[in-house]
């Protein structure tokens, strides 16, 4: 039986639930045998989704049940309860569309709840919809480090590169991230050795945990990080040449951005800027064309030829900064022996394709989530929400 109230003074609507005879079957079928009534528990109510822009509430003395088989007494879950306990699977449903769109705290605003139980909900639908998570096609995987907030307070992010979905992230970034991913793959079906690639970055840390615990993967070294490693040597060039000189300290003041980005996204200020330059005696012109001709490699279609441009390049560079007057390009040097260093893994990503550009593309998006929400509080807050947008998970999950 089900009667409506609007109580004025709160301004609610509140809908009275009174057990029918129809509850038992179901629960019986749910359970898989014959429960029967034992007693009433005290009033509770769940909050459904606004009428006529008001707030509703469920309000029901639920039940609870006795199984026959072994006599235990347990408290009857109505068919209207969502995860969280508190609401309703309607309103729950519309609560996580809007926590899609926007940062938790600011849907409990617009909703009438508090953060705290959104973000219960939130837990309980990403936890339930993990746990359901078949793992067991996954053979391409990459992984990168995501900083969680200001400091050096990191949390590596492991995807399925084939399906494009953030499968686990967890605190660190040092080599035992990787045995705690290890298991987390053979909790969902997945193996281990079933991984046959791996695109990261040149840490050391990761390399060693992959061949630890991944034991028949490849290992890739994307593009990105290859090119973000020869970016920095470019920016150090910068600085000690600004450095070294008055003249050329106030050619190269606040010039960072100009040579992080390629020609073509220079705006109209910076190509002015550019022009001012007195380019014949400036060794960053020297390491900005560098970069670029390393950038360019990438755009050959076969591994022979890559191989035989990259050890051209570290040669051109290593000729280049061993000339008289040329030691301020050694953070170049350096960078081109970080490509001797690590050529296999480089060249792997002819033979494999891999890349890690979903997972710089999700650093973006998950930098600006940050930014738009003030931070999160906690490092499980902040793995649920990246679950939840990125996970390709079946939310909401019931």
């Amino acid at each position: 039986m089900i009667r409506t109230e609007f109580e004025e003074k709160e301004q609610t609507f509140v809908i009275c639930v009174q057990e029918t005879d129809r509850l038992w079957p179901e629960e019986s079928q749910r359970c898989g045998q014959e429960v029967i009534c034992y007693d009433h528990v005290e009033p509770m109510q769940w909050r459904h989704l606004n009428v006529f822009n008001k707030e509703c509430v469920i309000v029901s003395a639920l039940p609870r049940g006795k199984r026959k088989s072994d006599g235990a007494v347990y408290r009857v879950t109505p068919p209207w309860e969502g995860r969280s306990k508190h609401f309703t699977k309607e309103f729950e449903a519309f609560a996580l569309t809007l926590t899609r769109e926007m940062p938790v705290k600011k849907a409990g605003e617009i909703l009438g709840e508090t953060d705290q139980r959104m973000w219960r909900m939130l837990h309980a639908h990403v936890a339930a919809a993990r746990e359901r998570a078949d793992w067991s096609e996954v053979v391409w995987v990459g992984a990168d480090e995501m900083n969680r907030r200001k400091g050096h307070n990191y949390v590596t992010v492991f995807a399925d590169l084939v399906e494009k979905r953030v499968l686990f992230g967890v605190e660190g970034k040092g080599a035992e991230v990787w045995s705690s991913f290890a298991e987390e793959l053979a909790a969902h079906n997945g193996h281990p050795k079933a991984i046959t690639q791996v695109a990261i970055d040149m840490s050391p840390a990761y390399i060693r945990g992959v061949k630890d615990h991944l034991v028949n993967a490849a290992i890739v070294f994307d593009k990105f990080h290859v090119i973000a490693a020869v970016n920095e040597g470019v920016e150090k060039v910068r600085r000690l040449e600004a450095q070294s000189d008055q003249m050329k300290r106030q050619q190269l003041a606040k010039s960072q951005w100009i040579f992080r980005k390629n020609p073509e996204n220079h705006t109209d200020k910076e190509l002015a800027r550019l022009e001012q330059m007195d380019w014949k005696h400036l060794l960053i012109a020297t390491a900005y064309q560098m970069r670029l001709i390393l950038q360019d490699i990438y755009r050959v279609s076969s591994v022979t030829q890559a191989r035989k441009d990259f050890v051209t390049w570290c040669d051109w560079v290593k000729t280049t900064a061993a000339k008289d007057g040329h030691d301020l390009l050694q953070p170049m040097v350096a960078a081109a022996e970080m490509v001797e260093r690590h050529l296999k893994g480089i060249l792997a990503h002819w033979k494999k394709g891999l890349t890690t550009a979903f997972l710089e593309g999700l650093n973006s998006l998950f930098s600006a989530t940050k930014r738009k929400a003030r931070g999160y509080r906690t490092t499980k807050n902040l793995l649920a929400m990246l679950y939840f947008v990125a996970g390709k998970l079946q939310v909401p999950c019931y």
